[in-house]
């Protein structure tokens, strides 16, 4: 039986609690062989991000054919793309190797409130949303594609997710770690609504959830486990990630990304 591949586009966080090092922790822990593409690179740690440095679109479509063109990727899984350029190169690559599992996690502010994202990106990322299987997007990230005010029910969760999968992604999770009450996440296919309810766990130690939500989404998916399912255990798995972290770091730690849900 052949190995499951996933690869992770997406920023460097030297710290490891998200982008691409919680990408490829995630993927290894679900029994997942994990690639990676630098999309930028970081100065960040548990406290903030001090620096970006992006990586030319080029060099990104460099990496990006050098994995498509060896290894049998099962799944993508897309983070932080930080400017036009970059989610152009990523766009173009995704219309000529077709892979079957594609997740994007629209990263556009950090835990700690840091922009990772230029605004004027936005209308590229809305176009790049159309070649994806599933969005993930928290209350925040459906907000600002819809350029509305960010969900305060579960109620006007399904209607954003409506709207966002007009953008034309297979399927919309919005994840409402944000929101008030229990961390319901709400999952639309255009025929049938899912919701995934988890327990709220009051901890500051939450840097790089989002990140580590999708990748296990992706690794899943790459294992071949239906969307549903991989939502399922994603979910148990980020849960208790968060529920067993190790409480690194002066700010908001990183999760305990060996976790089993």
């Amino acid at each position: 039986m052949s190995t499951p591949i996933a690869v992770t586009i997406a920023g460097l966080d030297p710290s490891g609690g998200a982008g691409i090092a919680a990408d490829l922790k995630t993927f290894s822990a679900l029994g997942v062989y994990g690639a990676a593409v630098a999309t930028a690179l970081t100065a960040q740690n548990t406290k903030g991000v001090f620096g970006i440095h992006d990586v030319p679109a080029d060099f990104i479509a460099a990496q990006i054919n050098a994995v498509f063109t060896d290894l049998a990727v099962g799944a993508v899984k897309i983070g932080m793309l930080g400017g036009p350029a970059a989610i152009d190169v990523v766009a173009a690559a995704l219309d000529r190797y077709r892979p079957r599992n594609v997740v994007l996690d629209p990263v556009m502010i950090a835990s700690s409130g840091q922009r990772l994202m230029r605004g004027d990106a936005l209308d590229r990322l809305r176009d790049l949303i159309a070649r994806v299987h599933v969005l993930t997007p928290n209350l925040s990230d459906a907000a600002a594609l819809l350029g509305t005010e960010p969900a305060r029910d579960e109620a006007e969760m399904r209607q954003q997710a409506q709207k966002l999968l007009a953008f034309g992604a297979g399927a919309v999770l919005i994840k409402g770690g944000h929101s008030e009450g229990s961390a319901t996440d709400i999952l639309f296919d255009g025929m049938e609504w899912r919701e995934f309810p988890a327990e709220r766990l009051e901890t500051r130690h939450t840097h790089g959830t989002g990140c580590t939500y999708s990748a296990a989404i992706a690794a899943l998916l790459a294992r071949g486990e239906p969307l549903a399912g991989a939502v399922a255990c994603a979910k148990r798995f980020i849960h208790e990630a968060i529920r067993t972290s190790p409480g690194l770091g002066r700010g908001a730690g990183p999760l305990n990304h060996f976790a089993q849900g």
